[in-house]
């Protein structure tokens, strides 16, 4: 494993623990298909909350919400399309957990399919 993928893997265990803390319940973890990934999957009562964690040590670029272009967007709602056909459509929707360094921020409903 490549010293980003620990630091992906880490950030997405500190965004796990987070969301666990304000009531979401994790239900599936990088879910892939061939034209994305999806970080997270939790449950928030009826609602499955596709979540995408970025992580960045520093600020260059933009920091940590800046790599969350429509080209982004666009991936995330195609596999989210294909874990909601495969596991049942439901109300659902796109939430971000943006680490960076030691400041992590909550973007719920970041934003939408439509």
């Amino acid at each position: 494993m490549t010293t980003a993928q620990v630091q992906g893997n880490l950030a997405e265990d500190r965004a796990v623990r987070f969301l666990a803390d304000r009531g979401l319940t994790l239900i599936g973890r990088n879910y892939r298909i061939r034209q994305g990934e999806i970080d997270l999957v939790c449950r928030d009562g009826g609602v499955t909350v596709f979540v995408e964690v970025r992580s960045r040590s520093r600020q260059d670029f933009g920091g940590a919400g800046a790599s969350i272009n429509a080209a982004k967007q666009r991936r995330l709602i195609a596999a989210a399309r294909h874990w909601l056909a495969r596991h049942g459509e439901r109300p659902c929707r796109f939430d971000c957990v943006l680490i960076d360094g030691a400041s992590l921020t909550w973007l719920e409903n970041a934003f939408t399919a439509d």
